[in-house]
């Protein structure tokens, strides 16, 4: 449990705080529709579906609310940047961003199917209510209407059609009622298409159906104009309903009794959208301002593994370790836009990115790119970025494990050519005295564009005398027999026959336990970062195991788990 408070105590207080508000909101709006006074003829109508529809309508302005700002990345890289002399706990919370933005559309969609099965309970009993269906107090609230003296209180204004078919006329031809079917039309097309499987083999329908959300944000600022939910006002002499609620006949006859006066509420969803609004718009500005900026190529390069290398130049470019940038090719789509990591180093007078094939839109970039002729530009690109990540974190710690998967490895790229410029110029402000890198691949081919930088850091490291100073350990998770046989042929040479290194590749994957403690045991006293590129599931067992491995104790050594998230 101390483990846990250590590694996870600031997010677990953040999702408190957030949850507490959703559940004050709901409560609170609540019982300010199931017990107000000025809604007692409303709730006779609608009965309890009348706070079960505004209760959750509260929490989604809320919720609304905030679901644009994690995407901001501009908006995040300027709070990373006015963190950085604040503790790495609340830098850590800004990499969470993605997963805060889903729990809020989490939440987002479980209000809005409470709030939509209330409103059709409620239009069903205006429905009911309009036709005389109900007790005779019910029939006089609903034949109240909009003349001189009187304001109504039932939405439902029309009784020439045939009464199956109100409910389907309200929904299409009010305010609320249209609005409502398209927002929640685009709720439902932006969170199936946001599925896992749907976003990694189909990444277009997901591109295009998350630019749903303007049509989705445009309805929810209207939706409210509809003012279907009326409160009564107050009336002199006042209207007494605890006596006039049994003498409908005498309203408007009797002093105690003036016939009661309805208003609906002044739409509040646009106040709390519209400065999240405002600042996607502006963030949107800068993407299209960045768009426009020139960008040349200065290096095309096919890597092994179908790798493209674009080596890339842009005025006023700068860049730190771990960052990444989103690239878009007019030439394929104009709207598309997909992050990458850069591999280049801040001291390198370009940016690179590796892309590997893995969808429609990698792949017709590499074969625009294979086409290009050698020393040619190549087609148009926008870039986007830099953004900074969990990496950028990386030299703040005395000793780092990096750890990639795949293609995965990019954002150790540029921190391992970082470290060699930072030895070749003799930085002071290198902090960082041991670095553990683990890199896993599936095929021989994916080692083979990374294993000269190895090659190079490994000759500066000797040369200086610092071995030690970076403990690399590839591993291969899928090979044939012909393979295991000529590994097995040269097994006595002194460098490894995959990559050519004196560290000899691993065969399988960790064992996750015995480096972990491995590097408790060779750092006793230190603050560890660990770093992952890879997938969701490795990170949840790398992120166990740096809570197991963590002491309570602030003097020993600590495991701070960090993830790349895009």
């Amino acid at each position: 449990m101390a483990n846990c408070i250590v590694n996870y105590g600031f997010s677990a207080f953040i999702l408190f705080v957030w949850m507490a508000i959703n559940i004050f909101l709901f409560v609170y709006f609540y019982f300010f529709y199931d017990l107000g006074p000025q809604f007692f003829y409303t709730r006779h109508l609608l009965g309890s579906a009348l706070p079960w529809a505004r209760a959750p309508a509260a929490v989604l302005n809320f919720n609304c609310m905030l679901i644009l700002l994690p995407v901001c990345r501009n908006l995040l890289s300027l709070l990373r940047g006015s963190f950085v002399r604040c503790s790495r706990t609340m830098r850590k919370q800004l990499d969470k961003n993605l997963t805060f933005h889903k729990l809020v559309a989490y939440m987002i969609a479980l209000m809005t199917a409470v709030h939509t099965i209330a409103h059709l309970f409620n239009l069903e009993r205006y429905n009911n209510s309009r036709q005389g269906l109900d007790d005779e107090l019910s029939t006089a609230l609903s034949d109240l209407a909009d003349t001189e003296n009187t304001t109504y209180l039932n939405p439902v204004r029309i009784t020439n059609l045939d009464p199956q078919q109100i409910p389907t006329y309200f929904a299409f031809t009010t305010i609320a009622g249209l609005t409502g079917v398209v927002i929640t039309l685009a709720l439902i097309l932006i969170i199936t298409s946001s599925m896992e499987v749907i976003r990694r083999s189909y990444f277009e329908v997901f591109w295009y159906t998350h630019h749903l959300f303007i049509i989705f944000f445009a309805g929810l600022v209207f939706h409210g104009a509809g003012r279907i939910v009326r409160s009564q006002q107050r009336t002199n002499p006042p209207h007494n309903t605890t006596f006039c609620k049994d003498h409908p006949d005498d309203w408007g006859q009797i002093p105690e009794c003036p016939i009661p006066q309805f208003a609906g509420g002044f739409p509040q969803t646009w106040m709390y959208v519209i400065g999240p609004m405002v600042i996607y718009l502006c963030e949107r500005l800068v993407r299209f301002i960045r768009y426009m900026q020139r960008v040349q190529y200065k290096k095309i390069v096919m890597r092994p593994s179908k790798v493209l290398e674009l080596q890339l130049i842009k005025n006023g470019f700068k860049m730190e370790v771990g960052q990444y940038v989103f690239v878009n090719c007019p030439a394929i789509s104009q709207l598309e836009w997909h992050p990458f990591t850069m591999t280049s180093a801040p001291e390198e007078d370009f940016f690179s990115v590796h892309i590997r094939s893995a969808g429609d839109w990698t792949d017709k970039l590499i074969e625009i790119m294979k086409k290009v002729p050698e020393g040619a530009e190549g087609p148009k690109l926008g870039v986007d970025g830099p953004f900074g990540t969990a990496s950028e974190d990386v030299f703040d710690y005395e000793v780092s494990m990096l750890i990639g998967a795949g293609i995965g490895v990019t954002p150790f790229a540029s921190i391992l050519k970082s470290i060699w410029y930072k030895f070749k110029d003799s930085d002071p402000k290198l902090r960082t005295r041991k670095i553990y890198f683990y890199w896993l691949c599936r095929e021989t081919h994916a080692f083979e564009w990374f294993a000269d930088l190895l090659q190079v850091l490994e000759k500066e490291m000797e040369e200086r005398g610092m071995g030690d100073f970076l403990t690399y350990k590839l591993y291969l998770t899928g090979w044939d027999q012909s393979h295991a046989t000529h590994v097995m042929v040269h097994f006595d040479k002194d460098t490894d026959v995959v990559t050519g290194l004196k560290q000899k590749t691993h065969y399988g994957r960790p064992i996750w336990d015995k480096e972990f403690e491995q590097v408790r045991k060779e750092n006793p006293t230190s603050i560890v970062g660990t770093f992952l590129c890879g997938p969701e599931a490795l990170g949840k067992v790398l992120e166990k195991k740096c809570a197991k491995y963590s002491d309570v104790d602030p003097r020993k050594t600590r495991f701070y788990f960090n993830k790349e998230n895009f």
